[in-house]
This record gives structure tokens, C-alpha cells and sequence, in this order.
């Protein structure tokens, strides 16, 4: 009893454990682009996330019920399992964030998740029909509503503001952008925090500490808030650095229309118990609030490699979760490897991150930007021209960068995908 007690308490420590790294890794899905428009300073920008975070976490329990009642079968987890799950979960998390990818860390903690229980009790313990239509299908539909969304927001927030005065616009979609990203905030913890949630309560159900079926408990509740919520306040810099000028140039207009779409996906989904990736969604809505300005760049190899990452975060860490069941199989001391080369693998990786340092003093620097694509260019070409034959300063501003304006002004030059 005693030992399965430690073990028990080892694995709600990792889960949580996991929890802050999410809460790092994805603030930038509130913030990357308040920030990177200049609407809030980085450090009170990451503070507000986290206070909403920890509020989002009380607003439901659809998630962390799809988790903990419906992607495995109950029956043949043992904590043991969900430890397994959770380091796979956890690394490919810091791989990511270490080069800088906002990758998704609910499907990392999915992976993990099915891969450790495929190796502890067979592919039967894995609910197929929940992981298609609750985690894969919302993930190829999530980033692809919320993008065409933020397009069509991005066009019809420039159309209205034609004959706005321009600093005046630019100040109040400012504080649009503040407002919505607070809304993203609450719906990350709303979406995400419950996907602790859901681990905690299973491991809780596989230990025989609660029963099954059961509703995450209050502390279960209260731990995973607060856990995100610090992790949030820390600020996964380098992801920022990626999401508010890596993808594309964002002026608060776009900024604005990124956010609230990505917020409405976010929340409509955590209402109907999707496990959906507030990183699809809000790199969605990014890349789509891009292309909907005149003129606008998406710097396509940036997100190539976002999209391999997000391509290889399920069988990734399903497969780390596997080999690490495989040695928590051999008793105690199998547990005991597992636990310290995680420890070890997250130091190692921390001591890397230290070669180039990424904090809220130079979040928004970045090296010389990409040029167009030719997805870019073709959407620039058929996009017809503002009243007057100009566009508006409002909508077609100096840009941030030197090759921005390259790509501009010679769009039918450039060939770089």
C-alpha cells in the first residue's frame, strides 16, 4: 500500500509538473500577438494570462471528462501508465519549446497517453471512435475554421475602417486586442488546465483513490489552475518570439481578429468537450488574420516546420510513452530510471535554452524576415483594390521589416514557399 501510495503521489507531481510546462509552452496562443503589435508590455501581457488561466480552470469539466472517462479504457490503466504518459508528454513539450515551434501539448499529453496504455494493455484499450472524432478530427478542422475565420475578420475589420483616422483605429483595436486576448486566456484554461484534470482524476480511478466515473475533484481542480497558471506567468518567450513575428507581420487590426476568432473555436469546443489544440487554433488564426491584409506575409517555411512538429506530436510522444512503460514494467527501480532520466533529459535541455537566452526584453526581435510565398503572392494578386485605387494607411502600413517591403512592392519576384 505504501508503495503504490508513492507512486500515486509521483504521478499527480508529474502531471502537474506537466501542466506548468504547458502553461509556458502556450502562452503564446494568448499573447504572442498583443504583444508583438505593442498593445500590452510582455511582462503584464503574461501576468493577465495567468490570472485568466486560473479562472478558466473552474468554468467546466467537458474536457477533463473526454480525458478521464473516454479516450482509454479505464479498466487497464495503472498509475504507472500515466507517469509513462507524462514524460512523453513533458519532453516533447521542451523539445519544442527549446527550437521555438508551437507545437500542440494536448496532443503531446494524448500521445503519450495512448502510446503508454497500447503498451501496458493493447490497442483495444484505446477508444478509437473518441480519439477520431474528439482529438484528430478537431485537429485538422480546428486550425482551418479558425484561420478562414480570422481571414474574413481581418477583411471586413479593414473594409469598416476605411475612412477611420488611422491612429485613432489602431488605438481602439489596441484595446480590442487586449480584450480578446484575455478571452483567449480564459478559454486556454478552460481547454487546457482540464486536460490535467482529466490525468489526475484517471491515475486518481486506476489507484482506487476515487471512484469510477468520477468528476474531478475540487483540489484536482485548484492544483491544475494554479499550476498552468504559473507556468503562463514565466512566459515560453522563445514560442512568442515564433507566433507574434516568426509567422507573419501583425498590425492590431489583424492582431484583434486573430484572437477573437481563435477564442470563439476555443471555447466553442471546451462547451462541447473537444480535446482541441489552442495551438492550432490560435496558429490558425494567425496565418489567416495575414492573408487577410492587402499585402500581407506568411512566411510559409516557418510554418512548414510548425506543421511538421505538429504532424509528429502524437507519434512521438506515443512512442516515448511506450518505451517508458516498457521500463516502469520491471518494478520499482524501472520507475525510478524513468523518473531520473526525465529529470536529467529536462536539465539538459534547460542548460541549452541558456546558449541564447529569449526573454520579455528581446521577444520581439527577430532576424531578417522571409519574403512572400507564392500562396502570398496568388492570394495578393486576386485580391481587388481599395476604393480609389489606394490602399489606406490604416490598412497598408509601413512594415516591420526590410524584406516585408521587398516582398510588397515586387510581389511577381518572389519564389520562396
Amino acid at each position: 500500500m505504501e508503495s503504490f501510495s508513492l507512486i500515486l503521489a509521483i504521478v499527480v507531481v508529474t502531471a502537474l509538473a506537466f501542466d506548468f510546462t504547458n502553461g509556458f509552452h502556450d502562452t503564446a496562443n494568448a499573447m504572442a500577438t498583443t504583444i508583438s503589435t505593442g498593445a500590452m508590455k510582455p511582462k503584464v501581457a503574461v501576468a493577465m494570462s495567468a490570472v485568466l488561466n486560473l479562472v478558466g480552470a473552474f468554468l467546466s469539466v467537458e474536457v477533463a471528462n473526454t480525458i478521464s472517462k473516454g479516450l482509454v479504457d479505464e479498466a487497464g490503466i495503472r498509475p504507472e501508465v500515466i507517469f509513462a504518459a507524462l514524460v512523453g508528454a513533458i519532453l516533447w513539450n521542451l523539445l519544442t519549446w527549446l527550437v521555438g515551434l508551437p507545437s500542440s501539448s494536448s496532443h503531446a499529453l494524448m500521445g503519450g497517453l495512448i502510446g503508454a496504455t497500447i503498451a501496458s494493455a493493447g490497442v483495444g484499450a484505446v477508444h478509437g471512435d473518441v480519439l477520431v472524432t474528439k482529438v484528430l478530427i478537431p485537429a485538422i478542422a480546428a486550425p482551418l475554421v479558425a484561420g478562414i475565420a480570422a481571414l474574413l475578420a481581418t477583411r471586413l475589420t479593414y473594409s469598416l475602417g476605411r475612412k477611420a483616422d488611422g491612429n485613432a483605429s489602431k488605438k481602439g483595436y489596441r484595446a480590442g486586442q487586449i480584450a480578446s486576448a484575455g478571452l483567449v486566456s480564459l478559454a486556454h484554461g478552460t481547454n487546457d488546465a482540464q486536460k490535467t484534470m482529466g490525468v489526475i482524476t484517471l491515475a486518481l480511478v486506476a489507484g482506487g483513490a476515487v471512484a469510477p466515473d468520477s468528476d474531478p475533484p475540487m483540489w484536482v481542480i485548484l492544483s491544475a489552475g494554479l499550476a498552468i497558471a504559473l507556468g503562463t506567468y514565466l512566459g515560453g518567450w522563445r514560442i512568442i518570439r515564433t507566433m507574434g513575428k516568426g509567422l507573419t507581420d501583425l498590425q492590431p487590426q489583424q492582431g484583434f481578429a486573430a484572437q477573437t476568432s481563435a477564442a470563439t473555436v476555443i471555447l466553442a469546443s471546451s462547451h462541447l468537450g473537444f480535446s482541441l489544440s489552442t495551438t492550432h487554433s490560435v496558429s490558425g488564426s494567425v496565418m489567416g488574420a495575414g492573408l487577410g491584409r492587402k499585402g500581407g506575409v506568411v512566411r510559409w517555411s516557418t510554418a512548414t516546420r510548425m506543421f511538421v512538429a505538429w504532424g509528429l506530436t502524437l507519434p512521438a510522444a506515443a512512442l516515448v510513452g511506450a518505451l517508458a512503460e516498457y521500463v516502469t514494467g520491471f518494478g520499482s527501480w524501472g520507475t525510478a530510471v524513468v523518473a531520473v532520466f526525465l529529470v536529467a533529459s529536462s536539465a539538459w535541455i534547460w542548460k541549452l535554452s541558456r546558449r541564447e537566452v529569449v526573454d520579455h526584453t528581446n521577444v520581439n526581435d527577430t532576424d531578417a524576415a522571409e519574403p512572400a510565398g507564392v500562396v502570398t503572392t496568388a492570394i495578393a494578386a486576386v485580391t481587388p483594390p481599395p476604393a480609389g485605387g489606394t490602399a489606406p494607411a490604416s490598412e497598408d502600413p509601413v512594415p516591420a521589416f526590410p524584406s516585408q517591403a521587398t516582398a510588397e512592392r515586387t510581389p511577381t519576384t518572389t519564389t520562396t514557399v
